[in-house]
């Protein structure tokens, strides 16, 4: 898994196939996970409509990120041009048909179990797909916006396992009886120092701090600009007790560095519920794991419970603080961020 990762991070902004090819599979485990429950009473289109939901939703949001990203390659091409003008329409009017869909499949005596399963479905749409597309948002920001975030979510459950495992002994929550408030404090503390390490080395590449862009030209993703401030080296003077047990009065540091220790502290202090919620929701139904796909791990939503919500954290923050400062250098890039 860790070479996987280390592939993803290589591939750049392709990565974002990858993370829909998670995404269908989290989703297909969920939903899994509902007809096993419910298959005894033989719903007609069940999976079927799943299926077809989970496609327009991923048209919507993907027909929204070409437009936004890809502006030079759908003016270019004709076709794409009327897909974009008329894409909200579109992806209504699709939706529209499964949901007339699943109202001509109800039956009788049924009708409540289906509109359960018709809930199951949005709900997990809701949880999966949406905030996937929120990591898709995040990879254009700059690959560090990727990387960061997720390298956290790891180390935490590392750093909390190995901390719980040899200094455990008082328990966290009953969902996971293993938790322990060692192994989530020592956590925390580790996840912190290496998340502001990792962000301190990262904001020296611009292949990782530029916003991805579209050459019209060449068809083909780029990362160049001139770095925004936040990972540019900048001056800052100690506080007069650190001066005085430190003995430097400035120390010289990467903005996004410091930001790295507000990510660090959710992913350790509130990234975790996003397991005990996976946890409570498995118990629920008696279940171990979502999956067999990942020997001795479970199934891909088993270890992106809590990378979703790290994701939307991110998203959220890079929104809210007004990160989306970068301009580009190239000429053929259409991505031009600047300050709201």
């Amino acid at each position: 898994m860790i070479s996987g990762f280390f592939l993803i991070i290589y591939m750049g902004p392709i990565a974002l196939i990858l993370v829909m090819s998670v995404q269908i599979k989290c989703f297909q485990e969920i939903i899994t996970i509902g007809y096993r429950v419910y298959h005894s009473y033989d719903l007609p289109w069940f999976r079927t409509l799943s299926w077809y939901f989970l496609i327009c939703v991923n048209y919507f949001f993907y027909g929204e990120t070409v437009a936004d990203y890809f502006g030079a390659l759908v003016q270019r091409e004709e076709p794409l041009q009327f897909l974009a003008r008329y894409h909200r329409f579109i992806s209504f009017a699709l939706y529209l048909a499964g949901f007339c869909m699943f109202v001509l499949s109800l039956v009788k005596k049924h009708y409540r179990l289906q509109f359960y399963m018709f809930a199951w479905t949005h709900v997990t749409l809701l949880i999966v797909v949406t905030q996937s597309h929120l990591v898709i948002q995040n990879l254009f920001e700059g690959m560090i916006w990727f990387i960061v975030p997720i390298s956290i979510v790891i180390c935490n459950d590392i750093m909390a396992y190995l901390f719980g495992f040899f200094f455990g002994r008082t328990p966290l929550i009953k969902l996971s009886p293993k938790k322990t408030w060692e192994g989530f404090i020592g956590g925390f503390f580790a996840t912190v120092v290496f998340g502001f390490i990792l962000a301190y080395l990262l904001s020296q590449f611009q292949c990782f701090v530029c916003p991805v862009g579209f050459n019209s030209e060449s068809n083909s993703f780029t990362v160049e600009c001139e770095p925004s401030d936040i990972f540019v080296m900048q001056e800052y003077t100690l506080p007069t007790v650190l001066q005085n047990t430190l003995t430097w009065k400035t120390v010289n540091l990467y903005p996004f560095a410091i930001h790295s220790i507000f990510l660090s502290s959710f992913g350790s202090l509130i990234g975790p519920f996003g397991g005990f919620f996976a946890s409570g929701f498995k118990r629920a139904f008696k279940i171990k794991d979502f999956a067999n796909t990942i020997p001795g791990h479970g199934g891909i939503m088993d270890r992106f419970d809590c990378q979703y919500l790290m994701a939307t954290f991110t998203h959220v923050y890079i929104a809210s603080f007004g990160f989306y400062l970068f301009s580009t250098n190239s000429s053929h890039s259409p991505l031009q961020i600047t300050s709201a």
